[in-house]
């Protein structure tokens, strides 16, 4: 069996594959149905300062291959997350990342300083917020605040930073060096990208908030393709996710460059997802006698 294990910004992960924010919870529904010890680890649900109880319904509607979401970041709060899904989630035998949120830079700062001296191992930076002190225009839409958020956060987490990319963007990879410069430790690409549906019968998006985020098998291609150009730009580890839903899609997201991957959508049609990619990405190892994941990272040959 190949050695499945990672290392992002010195937090070890026993294999690559990591439940993305937002799909997963905190762990506790998928721990009913398997082991969730066997994941690399856990993107947790997107967590703010105070509760939030999210958008009004409809926010969630499919799409071919895929959904739109407008949850709008629905959790409640650090502090009940400290207290009542921590403490499981420490129990979970697997490496623990909060993914926090903020309409604010103080928002975010003082959501990350009450994260310092738990158990967390990696901070996840959720950029596709709206700034509402800046027009509401996302923090991760222009490389001059991608850098300032990421500066300020940087300064006043103790927990490695990892920030996660908007693909609503015109170059990607300018946000990945901006989040670079300010000291960010990781990124990982992509977040969702906006969309809409329309019922021709009623002429209302199926969306109460008319748009949301494009997630699922339909995003992959777009998904490779940024993880592919921002992993030749920066020194920093990327993790890779968007569309990923069978284990060849892990493979070919560890050869663009990713250091790891993220599964997210995936787990809603096939609660088992992760763990079958876990296993396809073994046996692909196995088979073509690598020794080590590290080994396929990057080795993508392009014409």
């Amino acid at each position: 069996m190949a050695d499945l294990g990672v290392n992002i910004a010195g937090v070890h992960f026993k294999n690559p594959v990591i439940t993305a924010s937002g799909t997963f919870g905190f762990g506790q529904e998928y721990a009913r149905l398997y082991d969730i010890s066997r994941l690399g680890g856990i993107s947790c649900k997107g967590t703010t300062l105070k509760e939030r109880p999210g958008n009004p319904v409809p926010r969630v509607c499919e799409t071919p291959s895929g959904i739109l979401n407008c949850v709008g970041l629905q959790n409640p709060g650090v502090d009940a997350f400290i207290k009542d899904d921590l403490p499981f989630l420490e129990k979970s035998g697997t490496a623990i990342i909060a993914n926090i949120a903020g309409s604010a830079e103080e928002d975010y700062v003082e959501t990350v300083s009450r994260l310092n001296g738990t158990s967390v191992d990696m901070i996840e930076l959720n950029i596709s917020c709206p700034n509402v002190k800046e027009g509401g225009a996302s923090f991760g839409t222009s490389a001059a605040s991608v850098e300032k958020i990421t500066s300020a956060v940087k300064k006043a987490t103790e927990k490695p930073l990892m920030v996660k990319l908007t693909p609503n963007v015109t170059d990607i990879t300018e946000m990945a060096l901006a989040a670079e410069s300010a000291g960010a430790d990781a990124v990982s690409l992509i977040n969702t990208l906006t969309g809409m549906i329309i019922d021709i019968n009623t002429k209302r998006p199926l969306l109460r908030n008319n748009t949301g985020g494009m997630s699922g098998a339909a995003v992959f291609p777009v998904a490779l393709r940024m993880v592919w150009q921002t992993a030749s730009k920066v020194k920093i580890p990327v993790v890779g996710l968007g569309g990923i839903t069978k284990w060849e899609d892990a493979v070919q997201m560890l050869l663009a460059g990713a250091s790891a991957v993220q599964v997210g959508t995936a787990s809603f049609t096939d609660a088992f997802a992760p763990l079958k990619i876990i296993d396809g990405i073994n046996n692909y190892l196995d088979k073509n006698g690598y020794k080590s994941v590290s080994e396929i990272v990057g080795k993508v040959e392009p014409w």
